[in-house]
């Protein structure tokens, strides 16, 4: 045993039917070697194939599940870690994808360097076992993200991690609907460090999140901890004006010297479109995060939460 505290570990679901159980008795082999406390937490992001079912057999063969069944379908992943983490009891909390991407047994390293000081240790994904344009695409977000973003966010650190319950507690207690939760991690501080794996493909079933998703997920992140599309819009703007006054001069210079020359009107719907797409690039950063701020001063709440089987008892 490495240590007599109790971790709960956190799995969103969506039609995960042909992985549960399997993660379940993985998870235990793991947790029996780790603590003699734990609790596993299901969220399931209302599933339309057996997951459900399934999930509510095992709750009943085992106390220490506990299942989080949402309303409706609340879009990915990010809301079921949120909300297994609102309910979790736990010394420690562990986040982890259900499709076997991210190997069960690095909680064993993680809960190590937890019992070492440190409050977060997450996952740090050297490579991938995925198609090439996936790989450069997640490598290509991760590096933009990091540059763009106000924050010092880890490269190539998804959401699978372990963060101590001091930190659970502030992230619990942060109210954003629209969440992005490796963000607010990083957004949280803390003594936090990185453990390098190889992602690799899930184990069975078929992933239900398709290239959208992933573009939708990438302009939360940008959108949540960073101002450089506003920035950029700004500088944008002061070089089309200083590129305008130049053309001024040299259209006026050039009007002097050659009087006689022809004014070019594709030229003038050439710089009107030019202007134009602009103008309808500005506008769309803008109204992204206006609809933002828009669903945030709403103050629905994050998710609903239709039903919770064993529901863990607070210890704080």
């Amino acid at each position: 045993m490495l240590t007599d505290k109790k971790i709960s570990v956190v799995l969103p679901c969506h039609n995960e039917e042909v992985n549960i159980l399997p993660m379940y008795e993985r998870l235990l082999l793991v947790l029996q070697k780790i603590t003699p406390q734990f609790e596993i937490i299901f969220a399931d992001n209302n599933s339309t194939d057996n997951s459900p079912s399934i999930l509510r057999q095992l709750a009943q063969k085992d106390q220490r599940v506990a299942v989080v069944y949402f309303a409706r379908n609340f879009g990915d992943a990010d809301h079921g870690y949120s909300a297994g983490t609102e309910i979790a009891s736990g010394d420690a909390v562990v986040w982890i994808d259900c499709d076997f991407q991210d190997p069960p047994e690095m909680i064993e390293q993680f809960v190590a360097k937890w019992l070492q000081g440190y409050q977060v240790v997450y996952g740090i994904r050297i490579k991938r076992q995925a198609n090439f344009l996936m790989r450069l695409g997640y490598k290509f977000f991760y590096r933009v993200f990091n540059k763009m973003s106000y924050l010092d966010i880890p490269k190539d650190a998804g959401d699978f991690c372990l963060i101590d319950h001091q930190v659970a507690e502030v992230l619990n207690s942060m109210p954003e609907r629209d969440r992005f939760v490796r963000g607010l991690r990083a957004w949280a501080g803390f003594k936090q460090t990185g453990i390098e794996y190889v992602r690799p493909e899930r184990l069975a079933g078929q992933t239900s999140v398709n290239i959208f998703d992933y573009i939708k997920v990438s302009k939360r992140a940008i959108m949540s901890f960073s101002y450089a599309p506003l920035e950029l819009i700004s500088q944008l703007g002061l070089l089309v004006t200083v590129l305008a006054l130049v053309a001024i001069v040299v259209y006026f210079v050039l009007a002097l010297i050659y009087p006689d020359s022809p004014k070019g009107i594709p030229t003038v719907i050439i710089l009107i479109l030019f202007l134009g797409g602009i103008q309808l690039l500005a506008l769309s950063v803008i109204g992204d995060y206006l609809g933002r701020i828009f669903e945030e001063v709403k103050q629905r709440p994050k998710y609903v939460i239709k039903e919770i089987l064993n529901q863990p008892a607070k210890k704080r």
